[in-house]
């Protein structure tokens, strides 16, 4: 993916992020993170049904890698079984620290696959993917 493309996916992400914004449901799960080195802060709730992710919710304030992140992962995550997602977050999670990932379950965030060439990004491209994993554990 040519760094023009992975910029427009960003961009779009962060500009019409998916699943932003909150709403009282005590049928998901909440949960709430934070970047000790910066502003982003998230607040994620998610509904589980029967072992699938059906619904992903998010609001806080973050930067644009960040927004985008969480937006990219809801798309990736919607719908998959538990066992499916944990596969997806760790093949992020290793290709954001530079180790063996399958391309095939990343699509849109391959986008980041380059984001090791900015170690300060990478906490802000992790936060929601610890997020989601502090929810589904």
């Amino acid at each position: 993916m040519d760094k023009e493309t992975k910029r427009a996916i960003i961009l779009d992400h962060f500009q019409h992020p998916i699943g932003q914004g909150l709403f009282n449901d005590d049928s998901y799960k909440k949960v709430n993170i934070n970047n000790e080195s910066c502003i982003d802060e998230i607040n994620m709730m998610v509904k589980l049904e029967n072992g699938i992710i059906k619904d992903v919710r998010f609001a806080g304030e973050a930067c644009a890698i960040c927004t985008s992140s969480t937006s990219i992962m809801i798309k990736l995550l919607l719908n998959k079984t538990l066992a499916e997602a944990q596969e997806i977050m760790l093949d992020f999670e290793n290709m954001i620290n530079e180790k063996p990932y399958n391309k095939e379950t990343l699509k849109e965030a391959l986008v980041y696959d380059e984001l090791y060439k900015q170690p300060n990004r990478i906490k802000c491209a992790l936060l929601p993917w610890e997020c989601i994993k502090k929810v589904i554990k």
